[in-house]
């Protein structure tokens, strides 16, 4: 078995996640009752989006790569980052690290491309939903992305700091979030919806609504535990 070296604590409560869903998926893969060795790194969440805020990208490059390296330096054979935000660097992340790198984006492009859709909406941060970094590997796939519109970007920004990375879950905010997605469905046309924060699914569940929702956390480990298992 490969070790896998999380890069965690953005945030911690999809860390939590990641944790419980590589274990279960790994156990229920191999059909056995060992538990795999994981490595976790937790970075300090409120420095990396303060780095990110300022648009000091190298300080976030050297923050998550040399986390990269401690994770490798402690025996993990490959690395991911338990966020998507920070994804927006991951290829210069990917270049220094020595050891691979998995990108959620990666995963969940493969799973919406292997639904059949042409187009998605994309719900995460500010900076998830406003960067490149999701709707540039999709484009390449053939895949159109799009998000709410500004002011409602700020709103989903918002819930996602001042609620759900405290792990505070409303259903007043569900419904704020439905409303949303359903007004994408009726004026972008979206096939499908990419929960592209990992805190999302905390909030969003599969059937929420008719069209489907691609949990990029579930995706990501899918992903970590075959890498896992080669």
């Amino acid at each position: 078995m490969k070790r896998p070296g999380m890069i965690g604590g953005i945030g911690p409560e999809s860390t939590i996640d990641y944790y419980r869903s590589i274990i279960g998926t790994y156990r229920e893969r191999t059909g056995g009752t060992d538990y795999p060795e994981i490595l976790v790194y937790s970075i300090d969440m409120t420095r990396m989006l303060d780095l990110i805020a300022g648009d000091r990208t190298e300080e976030v490059i050297n923050l998550l790569s040399g986390a990269a390296r401690s994770l490798a330096a402690s025996g993990a054979d490959f690395a991911f980052m338990a966020s998507n935000t920070p994804h927006y660097v991951f290829r210069e992340v990917a270049s220094r690290s020595p050891i691979p790198l998995l990108s959620i984006v990666g995963a969940t492009c493969d799973a919406v491309r292997k639904a059949g859709l042409g187009r998605a909406g994309l719900l995460g941060t500010r900076f998830t939903m406003e960067k490149d970094f999701y709707t540039g590997p999709f484009a390449d796939a053939g895949i159109i992305l799009v998000v709410p519109d500004a002011a409602k970007r700020e709103f989903i920004h918002w819930k996602i700091f001042s609620e759900l990375e405290l792990g505070i879950v409303t259903d007043e905010t569900r419904k704020a979030f439905l409303e949303i997605i359903g007004g994408m469905k009726r004026r972008k046309n979206i096939e499908g919806i990419i929960l592209g924060c990992t805190e999302l699914p905390l909030l969003l569940k599969q059937g929420d609504d008719d069209i489907p929702f691609f949990n990029t956390v579930e995706e990501h480990v899918q992903s970590i535990v075959d890498f896992m298992l080669l």
